[in-house]
C-alpha cells in the first residue's frame, strides 16, 4: 500500500501504534495504581493475621502450662493430706488423673524425697526392701545432700532412666529444685537432656518441681521452709511433644523457635517448629516473651512462607484483570487508528484516481468490508469492557455506547434515545438524587480539558464513578463518559470508616450513648433509607430504654423509651424475649405493633426488623431495630448487616460499661487505698534493677556474693528506690503529714532502716531473680529519728515483673508485739530463781534431740541429773533465802561449765539436768565428775559466811530405739538415786 501523505503533527498522535501504546501506558498505570492499594491492603490483612496467631499460641502456651502447675498443686495436695503418702497411694492419684488423655505433653509425675548425706545407705536399703533390689542413687559419688526420685509414674518404659536419679547433682535442675524450696513456688528449670531421653529424635526438655513440707511445721521464714523440706513433686516435660499437644492448629502457617531465657542463640535453642525453612527476612515476625513458673521464655515467631505469595487474591487478579483490559483496549485503540488510516488513504486514493473508477470501487469496497469488520471487533470490544462507555458530541447527540452502559443505567429497549439524545440524557437525570451536577456537566463547552472523574450517586443507593475524556472525531469533537459501579467499594470505605470512628471513640472511653448515636449514624450513612436504634434492658431486666436513635421522630422515641418487654410491644419487645430475631414486613399489619402502629405510621415507619444484642457471655443486653419508610422483607446482604450491627451493639456497650466500671472501681481503690489501716507504699525499683544489670554487664557473676563483700553498696542502691506514693496509715505510722510526701522527705529508710540492709539486700535479690511476693521482718527510722520494728510485706504487680518499676510494699509496727511476745517466751522457757531453762523448755529439747538420734545412724547423746546434797537442812539451818542464793550459785557453776550445744535446765526444786549432745556414757562420766568436782570446790560465800555445797549426779545415755527422750530422763534419774544411797557427792551411770 502506497505511503499515506504528510498529515499535521496532532494527527501523528493518532499513528496506530503511538496511540496503542498511549492507551497501553495509561492502563497499565491505573492497574498498577489500584494493584498497588490492593497489594497494601493484603499486606495489612497478613500482618493482622500473623498477630491474631501469634497471640493465641503465647495464650495457649500459658494456659497449657498453668494446667500442668495445677496438676502438681494437686499432687502437693496429695502430700499435704498425709504424712506419709505410700507407693500405692502415688500411683493410684497419678493413674485416675489420665495423663496422656486429660494432659498431654506431660511425660509423667516423679516425687523426689531429700535424703541426707549421711542417711544415703538407710534410704537405698528401705528403697530396696520395698521390692527394688536394683535400686540406687545415681549418679555415685559423696554428697552432703541427695535428691533421689523415688516414685515417678507411669512407672514403665523410658521413665525407668530416672527412677533412683538424684536431681540434686546436676547444677540446672539443682538451682530450680533450692528455688522451689526457699519460695514455695512451682519452678521451672532452664533447657535440660531428660533422663528418659533415649532414642532419636533428641528432644530438649524442662523440668515444674513444686516443694512439699513436712505438715504442721511453719514455713513463714526461708529458715522454717529449708528445715521442714521433705522433697518435690516434678512433672518432666519435651518441648516437641508439649507443643505438639496445642494441636496442628497452634502452629499451622507458623515457624515458631522457643528459648530458654532472654538472649535467643544456638545453644538455649528448646524448639524449632520449622528448622527447614528459610531465614525470616521478609515474612512477618514477631518475639514474645512469657514467665512461667519463675523462668522466663523468648518466643520468636515467623509466618510460613505462602505458595503464591501475597498475590494470591484480589492483588493477583487485578493484577491479571488490569493487564487484560489495557491489552483489549490498546487493541481497541490500534484498530480505530488503523482503520481511520485506511479511510484516510481511501480518500486520499479516490481524488486522485479518479479515472480508475472501476478500480478504485473494487478497492473501496474491499475497504468498506475491512472498516466493517473493524467496526464489529469495535463494537465487540466495547461490549466486553467492565464499564459503561457513552459518547457524545457536546451537544447532546449520543454518538454510540456499549452494552454495559446501558445495563449500568437500566436502558429499556423502546427508548429512542439514538435520534433524541435528550431522551436518553433524562432518563439518566431521573436515576441520580442529585442530576443537576450532572446535567451542568453534559451541558458544558468543548474544552481543551483532558479527563475529568467525579462520582454520582444513584436514587436506588448505587454509586458510578465518572471519567471523562475529550475526543475528535475527524473534524468533530466528541466526549467519551466511562462509567464504573463502586458501590460495594464505597460501602466498604464508608463501613470501616464508621467502624473505625466507634473503636476510636471505645478506645478514648467515650459515653456509651456517644459510642450507639455514632453506631447509627455510620450504618443510616452507608445505607440510605434505613433508620436505626438500639434499646437496651433496664436494671430489673423488664423494661427496654432506648439508648440511640438519631434519625427517629422525637415523639416517637419518648412513646417507644420504658418498653416493657414482651409479646404485643413491638419488634425489640419480642426480640428480647425470644431472643431470636424479629423481622417485621409491614408494621401496619403485624399484631406485634398494634399497640403503636397508629404512632409508627405517624412517624413514617413500615417495615422493622429486630435482632438481639448479646454480651460477650451470651446474655441479652437488648435489642437493635432497623427501620425502613416502606413495607420490606430484608435480603441475605441486609440479614448478615443486621446481624453484624447489634454484634458492634454488644460490644460497644459492654466496653462502655466496662469503661464506666473500671472508672467507678478505680475511685473506689483510690479511697480504699488513701483509708487502709494498713500501712501501703507505692515503689519504684526500676533505677536498682538497672543499677543490678550495670553490674552483671561489668563482669560480676555472682550479685549476692558481690553484695556480701560490699555491704555498703547497698545503702547505695537502697537510695535509688522512689517512692512514688503512700497512704494516710503509711504517713502516720513514721511520724509525717501529707506535705512530706511531696517535698520527697520520705525515704526507703522508713522502710529499711540502715541496720536493716542485710533484709533489703535478700529483697532486692529475690525480686530480680523473679520472685513477685517477698516477706520479712526488718527496722525501720521514723522522721523524728526513733528505731522501731515493722514487718513488710513486698508485693511486685502483675505486668510488672521484668521492670520493677511497680511494687506495692505493706508494713506493720511490730515493736510492741515483739517486745512483748519476748516477754511472753522468757516467762514460759526460763526458771525465773536461777534463769536457766525450765522444765518444759528442757524437755522439748531433749525431744527434739531424740528425734535426731532416730534419723541419724551412729549419733550419741546423754543425760546427766542434779540433786544438792542436804538441801533441805540448808533451808531449815539458814533459812530460805540461803537456799534461794545457792540454787543461783550453783546454776551460775553450771552455766559457766557447760558447752554452747550442751542444754541446761531446772526441773524440780533442788534438781537440774544435763543434755549433753555427742557424747557417750565415758565421756558425760568425764564432765559430770569434773562438774562435780568443781562443785564442791567453790562453796558459796554470803555476808562473811560459806556454805559448803556438793550434788549427787545421775548419768544415762540416750538410745535411738527409745519412744522418747523422757526414757533416758528416768534411767538417770535412777542413776541419781543410787548416787544418794550410797553415801551421795558422786556419780552414778
Amino acid at each position: 500500500m502506497p505511503r499515506p501523505p504528510a498529515s499535521p503533527p496532532y494527527q501523528r498522535l493518532l499513528q496506530p501504534r503511538l496511540l496503542a501504546g498511549l492507551v497501553a501506558a495509561l492502563c497499565l498505570t491505573a492497574t498498577g495504581s489500584v494493584w498497588w492499594g490492593a497489594y497494601v491492603d493484603a499486606e495489612r490483612d497478613a500482618r493482622t493475621g500473623f498477630d491474631y496467631h501469634a497471640r493465641e499460641l503465647v495464650n495457649n502456651m500459658a494456659a497449657r502450662m498453668q494446667a500442668y502447675v495445677q496438676v502438681l498443686y494437686g499432687v502437693q495436695g496429695l502430700f499435704a493430706s498425709s504424712d506419709f503418702v505410700d507407693r500405692q497411694e502415688f500411683h493410684t492419684y497419678i493413674e485416675r488423673l489420665e495423663l496422656g488423655q486429660n494432659f498431654p505433653g506431660m511425660q509423667g509425675i516423679g516425687f523426689m524425697r531429700m535424703v541426707p548425706g549421711p542417711q544415703l545407705a538407710s534410704h537405698i536399703a528401705i528403697v530396696q526392701a520395698e521390692g527394688f533390689p536394683d535400686y540406687a542413687v545415681t549418679p555415685p559419688g559423696q554428697r552432703s545432700q541427695y535428691g533421689p526420685v523415688v516414685y515417678l509414674e507411669p512407672f514403665s518404659g523410658s521413665n525407668l532412666q530416672a527412677f533412683g536419679y538424684d536431681g540434686l547433682s546436676e547444677p540446672v535442675r539443682r538451682a530450680a529444685f533450692e528455688q522451689a524450696r526457699d519460695s514455695g513456688l512451682p519452678t521451672m528449670t532452664g533447657k535440660l537432656l531428660l533422663k528418659q531421653e533415649t532414642a532419636d529424635p533428641v528432644q530438649a526438655g524442662f523440668i515444674i518441681a513444686l516443694p512439699i513440707y513436712q505438715n504442721g511445721v511453719g514455713r513463714y521464714t526461708l529458715l522454717q521452709r529449708r528445715s521442714a523440706l521433705k522433697g518435690w513433686v516434678y512433672a518432666p516435660f519435651r518441648m516437641g511433644d508439649v507443643m505438639a499437644a496445642l494441636g496442628h492448629d497452634a502452629l499451622h502457617g507458623l515457624d515458631v523457635e522457643i528459648y530458654d531465657g532472654d538472649e535467643p542463640n544456638a545453644m538455649s535453642r528448646m524448639f524449632d517448629s520449622a528448622p527447614a525453612a528459610p531465614a525470616a527476612e521478609g515474612r512477618q515476625h514477631a518475639v514474645k516473651r512469657i514467665g512461667l513458673a519463675g523462668r522466663r521464655w523468648t518466643l520468636h515467631i515467623s509466618a510460613l512462607p505462602k505458595r503464591n505469595g501475597v498475590l494470591s487474591d484480589k492483588p493477583r487478579t487485578i493484577a491479571i484483570g488490569g493487564l487484560l483490559i489495557s491489552a483489549l483496549l490498546a487493541l481497541l485503540a490500534y484498530v480505530l487508528a488503523e482503520s481511520r488510516q485506511r479511510l484516510r488513504v481511501a480518500l486520499d486514493y479516490s481524488s486522485r484516481m479518479g479515472d480508475e473508477l472501476r478500480e478504485g470501487q473494487e478497492t473501496l469496497l474491499a475497504m468498506a468490508e475491512h472498516a466493517q469488520g473493524s467496526q464489529a471487533v469495535l463494537r465487540c470490544i466495547l461490549d466486553s469492557t467492565v464499564d459503561g462507555i457513552l459518547v457524545d458530541n457536546y451537544g447532546g447527540t449520543v454518538l454510540n455506547s456499549n452494552r454495559r452502559f446501558r445495563q449500568l443505567w437500566n436502558v429499556p429497549e423502546q427508548l429512542d434515545w439514538e435520534n433524541d439524545g435528550a431522551i436518553l440524557l433524562a432518563h439518566m437525570a431521573g436515576q441520580l438524587d442529585q442530576p443537576e451536577a450532572f446535567l451542568h456537566a453534559c451541558a458544558s463547552p468543548e474544552t481543551d480539558d483532558e479527563d475529568s472523574h467525579s462520582q454520582l450517586q444513584m436514587r436506588d443507593g448505587r454509586v458510578l464513578e465518572v471519567t471523562t475524556r475529550p475526543l475528535r472525531l475527524g473534524s468533530e469533537a466528541a466526549r467519551l463518559w466511562s462509567f464504573r459501579d463502586i458501590t460495594e467499594r464505597t460501602m466498604n470505605e464508608r463501613r470501616e470508616e464508621s467502624r473505625h470512628h466507634v473503636l476510636e471513640l471505645l478506645a478514648a472511653g467515650a459515653p456509651q450513648q456517644e459510642v450507639l448515636e455514632s453506631l447509627m449514624r455510620g450504618i443510616e450513612a452507608v445505607n440510605p433509607g434505613m433508620i436505626c436504634s438500639v434499646m437496651l434492658l433496664d436494671e430489673d431486666g423488664r423494661h427496654l430504654l432506648l439508648s440511640a436513635a438519631p434519625s427517629l421522630p422525637a415523639f416517637f422515641k419518648q412513646a417507644i423509651d420504658g418498653l416493657p418487654i414482651g409479646f404485643g410491644n413491638g419488634s425489640c419487645g419480642k426480640a428480647v424475649t425470644s431472643n431470636s430475631r424479629v423481622i417485621v414486613e409491614d408494621i401496619a399489619r403485624d399484631p406485634l405493633w398494634a399497640p403503636y402502629r397508629e404512632m409508627a405510621l405517624r412517624a413514617g415507619l413500615g417495615a422493622c426488623w429486630s435482632e438481639p444484642v448479646h454480651g460477650a457471655n451470651g446474655k441479652v443486653l437488648g435489642a437493635f431495630a432497623i427501620y425502613h419508610r416502606e413495607p420490606q422483607r430484608p435480603s441475605v446482604a441486609q440479614l448478615a448487616l443486621i446481624d453484624q450491627a447489634a454484634s458492634l451493639a454488644g460490644i460497644a456497650v459492654e466496653q462502655a460499661r466496662a469503661a464506666e466500671a473500671l472508672r467507678i472501681g478505680e475511685a473506689r481503690f483510690r479511697s480504699l487505698y488513701d483509708h487502709a489501716p494498713v500501712a501501703l507504699w507505692q515503689q519504684d525499683w526500676s533505677a536498682v534493677r538497672a543499677a543490678l544489670q550495670e553490674l552483671v554487664e561489668s563482669g560480676v557473676e555472682d550479685v549476692a556474693q558481690w553484695l556480701q563483700v560490699n555491704p555498703s553498696q547497698l545503702q547505695r542502691l537502697a537510695g535509688l528506690v522512689r517512692i512514688t506514693d503512700v497512704n494516710s496509715a503509711a504517713l502516720a505510722q513514721v511520724g509525717a503529714d501529707a506535705s512530706c510526701k511531696e517535698s520527697g522527705r520520705l525515704s526507703l529508710a522508713q522502710n529499711f532502716a540502715p541496720a536493716a540492709m542485710q533484709e533489703f539486700g535478700q529483697a532486692l535479690l529475690a525480686m530480680e531473680q523473679g520472685s513477685h511476693l517477698f516477706q520479712c521482718e526488718a527496722s525501720f527510722l521514723r522522721l523524728d529519728g526513733v528505731q522501731r520494728q515493722n514487718e513488710l510485706t513486698l508485693l511486685v504487680m502483675p505486668g510488672h515483673e521484668h521492670a520493677l518499676d511497680f511494687v506495692i510494699v505493706s508494713t506493720l509496727d511490730i515493736t510492741e508485739r515483739k517486745r512483748l511476745n519476748e516477754e511472753l517466751v522468757q516467762l514460759a522457757t526460763t526458771d525465773f530463781l536461777t534463769g536457766l531453762p525450765n522444765r518444759r523448755e528442757f524437755m522439748l529439747r531433749l525431744e527434739d534431740e531424740q528425734a535426731r538420734l532416730q534419723r541419724d545412724v551412729g549419733g550419741r547423746a546423754a543425760v546427766l541429773m542434779l540433786d544438792i546434797d542436804y538441801f533441805k537442812d540448808i533451808n531449815d539451818a539458814h533459812g530460805h533465802d540461803w537456799g534461794d542464793a545457792v540454787l543461783r550459785h550453783l546454776a551460775g557453776l553450771m552455766r559457766d561449765s557447760q558447752r554452747k550445744i550442751d542444754m541446761l535446765g531446772r526441773v524440780g526444786g533442788e534438781e537440774f539436768a544435763f543434755l549433753l549432745p555427742g557424747a557417750d556414757l565415758e565421756a558425760a562420766r568425764a564432765f559430770a565428775e569434773r562438774l562435780r568436782q568443781r562443785i564442791a570446790d567453790t562453796p558459796m560465800g554470803r555476808n562473811g559466811s560459806t556454805i559448803a555445797i556438793t550434788v549427787s549426779i545421775g548419768i544415762a545415755s540416750m538410745a535411738p530405739g527409745d519412744r522418747s527422750g523422757d526414757a533416758a530422763l528416768v534411767r538417770a534419774d535412777h542413776a541419781l538415786y543410787r548416787a544418794k544411797r550410797a553415801g551421795r557427792n558422786r556419780v552414778e551411770g
